[in-house]
């Protein structure tokens, strides 16, 4: 055993060892917040957590260049169910999955497409995306890695049996983008029973996004982005069945309060925290009762909440 193993044994099992006390902690909470007169029930303070569902962000992006192919395989790799992922929009309509709305960071359109700037997604087809690298700035061995298309990457998802939230990116830069992501999901067979049920989540920053979503495929699970004022959460109740915030922005109080209600399926809402990359971290918000955590090193945060 390394150094660092032993280190980071050490230091999850006494922040673990915490954790327990905050979950007592929060049940007590939650308690006294139903003689209080607000959302929880007897039921919600007793509510106990399996550990946290753990997702690859953007895959394994700490192990492979963020939303390409080798992310999900990376994530696999470590035995991982979930990856997410961001889906854009080319100018000729065909869904990619990037993060930023530009190019210049995780690709060389730079040198390939000189005179182009600012770079965005939405000013290149999808055949100018891909001939892009996608790899060689993470690294030598990824070098020739390519932008997926949204149909490729879920392709792979399948191949391997893994399963996918996917975040709509920047949805007022794309209108229609909903029901060109729902398209494509259904034409590879996502949006049968199977999928919808156990392997999809679509999430996004923009409520109307995530409302326009549930409006047309109201059996997909979806999530909001973001960290509501609780007295506004009934209003995302109605048409969200998460609530996915910043780890800097929780508290037990908040995490408590979401949960106490019931998302657009009859569920209580659940709470998936981003993006958490350290042990210590991974640990302070398993305490609050966090369902899921998303990270770029999710091996490192499974094995901190166990």
């Amino acid at each position: 055993m390394s150094v660092r193993t032993v280190t980071v044994a050490t230091t999850v099992a006494a922040l673990l060892g915490g954790s327990a006390m905050l979950l007592t902690a929060s049940q007590t909470q939650a308690a006294g917040t139903q003689a209080t007169g607000t959302q929880a029930t007897g039921t919600q303070a007793a509510r106990t957590h399996d550990a946290p569902v753990v997702f690859a962000h953007r895959g394994a992006s700490a192990y492979a260049p963020e939303n390409t192919l080798a992310a999900i395989d990376a994530a696999d790799d470590l035995g991982i169910d979930w990856v997410e992922n961001d889906v854009q929009r080319t100018r000729d309509g065909v869904l990619v999955v990037m993060h930023d709305t530009n190019l210049k960071r995780t690709t060389d359109a730079e040198q390939v497409f000189p005179g182009r700037a600012p770079w965005a997604v939405k000013d290149f087809t999808a055949a100018e995306i891909a001939q892009l690298d996608a790899g060689s700035w993470f690294g030598e061995r990824f070098a020739g890695a390519r932008v997926p298309t949204l149909e490729q990457y879920v392709r792979r998802v399948e191949r391997n049996d893994q399963k996918l939230l996917l975040e709509i990116k920047a949805p007022e830069t794309y209108p229609g983008i909903e029901k060109d992501t729902l398209a494509v999901l259904r034409d590879e067979g996502w949006l049968n029973w199977r999928h919808v049920q156990h392997k999809l989540i679509i999430q996004s920053f923009g409520a109307a996004s995530v409302k326009r979503v549930h409006a047309q495929r109201p059996d997909v699970i979806t999530g909001f982005l973001g960290t509501p004022p609780v007295g506004d959460l009934p209003s995302y109740a109605e048409f969200t069945d998460q609530i996915n915030p910043n780890h800097g922005t929780l508290s037990l109080g908040y995490v408590s309060a979401v949960q106490a209600l019931k998302g657009a399926h009859g569920k209580p809402l659940r709470v998936n925290t981003w993006t958490v990359n350290d042990a210590a971290t991974a640990a302070k918000v398993a305490g609050y009762g966090v369902d899921g955590i998303i990270t770029n090193y999710p091996d490192v945060v499974r094995d901190a909440t166990r």
